[in-house]
């Protein structure tokens, strides 16, 4: 989209969500083209052979008949010593295969370090192959292709990065051996340096140091009836790649602008967590739960409130009431107002009524 133009995400939400990413840069050079990628043994590549996700035909196609070496395609960047990198790329459900697509990430230039994935394109289950790197992985389904997504950290003080896509990395999906493999038509080829989850797809043509995307913001003078009601629910999912020892962040709050009128979300240092409400500078809800610790990973929050009538559930569970509590008058939406550690919001909500208990336990069930 142009720029000022809000993007709609339309994946798994037929009516939209509005989406905001960090700034991010795709050091791919050619993020759709493979034959200007390096190879490496005998790569029989086509460019522009089929149809993309974006609808275009710009997908490629790789394949190998040799079945005694790795053959792949590559490239290779610069990186920081011990960073923690993404890749992700787009992959065609097919209906059967022959061995099994790879992706490697392979840190050098101190003590190598590499992380290789195979990838089953019919049922869309990714493996980790190498015990030097173990790396998160993960799969969304977009119709008729994949995304696989693979974040892996070195820890071996390395400087160069290598991403490799393999036509066959594996003959049985579990260990690495060279094969013959079908022919695999991939699209959208992502690097991602210093983190931790992938975001969107950047295209890229060519540019030196790939292309970046700049962080995306919004704000709106808020509708009456949103913020500021006497009652309501705030909903985030966050993953948090740490919890760090000292500090803490607030995950969101609604607030007038100033700490005297707040309704918050509190993550503390060791993942304790805390939910308050501050009405005319004065403390009047606290749900504080010494013994709930977050953890790193994936988590959905919701803080219910209204008069005397203050909830907070997460993943599912009831972590704590108030019922003594009042509500103060607010009108504007934070995320994240200090922040020590990393995380991000992989989606936020606001609702002007309190939901009641199973509505609260069935939003934010894991």
């Amino acid at each position: 989209v142009g720029s000022g133009t809000p993007r709609i995400d339309f994946l798994g939400n037929t009516k939209g969500a509005l989406k905001l990413e960090p700034t991010r840069t795709n050091s791919i050079n050619y993020s759709e083209k493979v034959l200007l990628w390096s190879i490496s043994g005998t790569v029989v590549r086509q460019d522009n052979v089929s149809i993309s996700p974006d609808g275009k035909q710009t997908a490629s196609t790789i394949a190998v008949g040799n079945d005694t070496s790795f053959n792949r395609i590559r490239q290779n960047f610069s990186v920081s010593a011990n960073s923690t990198c993404t890749a992700s790329l787009f992959i065609k459900k097919v209906q059967t295969e022959t061995n099994y697509l790879g992706v490697g990430v392979v840190f050098s230039g101190g003590t190598t370090d590499v992380a290789y994935v195979s990838f089953d394109s019919v049922n869309g289950i990714a493996r980790n192959m190498d015990s030097r790197i173990t790396a998160i992985l993960n799969v969304v389904d977009y119709g008729t292709y994949w995304r696989l997504e693979s974040t892996a950290t070195d820890s071996g003080s390395n400087t160069q990065l290598e991403m490799s896509v393999y036509p066959t990395l594996s003959t049985d999906g579990i260990n690495v051996a060279p094969g013959a493999g079908s022919v695999r038509t991939i699209w959208g080829m992502q690097l991602e340096s210093n983190s931790s989850y992938a975001t969107s797809y950047i295209p890229t043509s060519g540019q030196s140091g790939g292309v970046t995307r700049v962080a995306e913001t919004s704000s709106q003078t808020v509708p009456d009836g949103v913020i500021g009601q006497t009652e309501g629910t705030v909903f985030a999912q966050i993953n948090i790649s740490s919890i760090e020892s000292v500090g803490g962040f607030s995950a969101f709050r609604i607030y007038d602008g100033t700490t005297s009128n707040a309704i918050s979300f509190i993550i503390y240092p060791t993942g304790r967590i805390q939910s308050t409400a501050f009405n005319s500078g004065s403390l009047v809800a606290n749900i504080n739960d010494n013994d709930y610790g977050l953890t790193s990973g994936v988590h959905k929050i919701a803080f219910a409130y209204k008069l005397n009538d203050y909830i907070l559930y997460v993943d599912g569970l009831l972590v704590g009431t108030d019922t003594s509590a009042t509500v103060p008058t607010t009108n504007k939406f934070d995320l994240s107002y200090t922040n020590v550690g990393s995380h991000n919001y992989n989606q936020t909500k606001l609702y002007n009524t309190r939901l009641s208990n199973a509505e609260l336990a069935s939003l934010t069930t894991i």
